[in-house]
């Protein structure tokens, strides 16, 4: 059940402008809910949401930096430190030295890592399965077409971007 201010925003009682507020708080209590039903799964393994997406990136990229990492999936760097920081402690990954630069370090999965991963994609599937699940592929589809879209517009104009003419 919603609380009541999103109810009435989103019902149009406070005009135009309440209703964009209403959506934007709507997408972010959705998001809230399935994220903290995704980290009380995950947590018996040890991780939350953000140290899965590392470990799912790591066999997308392979041995890559902090830096890559932090470009791969939006994280900030004092974020990204102390989440491989808490990884590595767990014994999920590793950082290792390039043999072509000894001052950087890649982020490498461990076997320990590996098994997790495998079972926090099992956990992850039951979970959005009770959140997706009563979502046809089609609305599905349509869903994540609506959300890209937003992102996009949401996005902040790119300082290189050309402005539009007044």
């Amino acid at each position: 059940m919603l609380d009541d201010l999103l109810e009435r925003l989103l019902s149009g009682e406070g005009g135009p402008a309440a209703d964009h507020v209403g959506l934007g708080m709507l997408l972010a209590e959705a998001h809230n809910r399935s994220r903290e039903r995704l980290n009380q799964a995950l947590r018996p393994l040890g991780i939350n949401v953000r140290g899965f997406a590392v470990l799912l990136a790591l066999p997308m990229y392979g041995p890559v930096s902090q830096r890559d990492l932090i470009g791969h999936i939006g994280i900030d760097k004092s974020t990204m430190v102390r989440l491989i920081d808490e990884l590595e402690d767990g014994g999920l990954v590793s950082r290792e030295r390039v043999p072509q630069d000894r001052r950087a370090y890649s982020i490498v999965l461990t076997r320990r890592g590996e098994q997790t991963l495998a079972k926090a994609r099992q956990t992850a599937e039951q979970v959005g399965g009770n959140i997706f699940g009563g979502l046809t592929e089609p609305d599905r589809e349509h869903l994540v077409d609506l959300l890209r879209r937003l992102a996009e517009q949401a996005a902040p104009p790119r300082p290189d971007a050309p402005r539009p003419r007044t």
